[in-house]
């Protein structure tokens, strides 16, 4: 989708987690974390804590040696006990500018759903612009992937730790 008003181009993309939405906001907020599951990307954070405004993070997409850095700067925190969480990261580089918008709504006890936005400011002009259809798919997939990815390690995660709870108070009982 373009949004014509800023010359921006965005892409969304959802999945459902069978998990609380607080579990489910500290994986994806989780940043160096995200290594483990982002499609080619290693991600560190380079200032702050992280989880506040004006703390600073750097993305590398590639292979091997090759890739794209992405310093980030996060511009807004949203997390409130049973209400919106929300994060949205503002791409400070060269060649990816833009934000970058994480948030997570809880659909019930144990289930989310994460949204990830990404509202692009296209490099090259004109190129960028003509070669944006062509590239969309493709890094819509990149996403969707590492979001599976996330998704499936997250619940598997969940569910042993919830059975490893029982398996104590089970212990503590008897």
């Amino acid at each position: 989708m373009t949004n014509s008003g800023t010359g921006r181009e965005e892409l969304t993309v959802p999945v459902d987690v069978g998990v609380p939405a607080e579990v489910l906001w500290q994986v994806v907020t989780d940043w160096p974390g995200q290594s483990d599951w982002m499609l080619g990307t290693r991600v560190e954070l380079t200032g702050g804590d992280g989880r506040s405004v004006g703390s600073t993070l750097r993305a590398v997409t590639g292979l091997g040696p090759f890739g794209i850095a992405d310093p980030m700067e996060i511009t807004e925190w949203t997390e409130e006990p049973g209400g919106p969480r929300r994060a949205v990261v503002t791409h400070t580089g060269h060649v990816v500018q833009g934000d970058g918008v994480f948030a997570v709504v809880e659909l019930g006890p144990r289930r989310s759903r994460f949204l990830w936005t990404e509202l692009l400011d296209l490099p090259l002009g004109a190129l960028g612009r003509a070669g944006w259809p062509l590239v969309r798919p493709a890094f819509r997939a990149g996403v969707a992937s590492s979001l599976r990815t996330m998704a499936r390690r997250t619940e598997e995660r969940y569910r042993a730790d919830e059975r490893r709870a029982g398996e104590r108070r089970r212990a503590g009982d008897g």
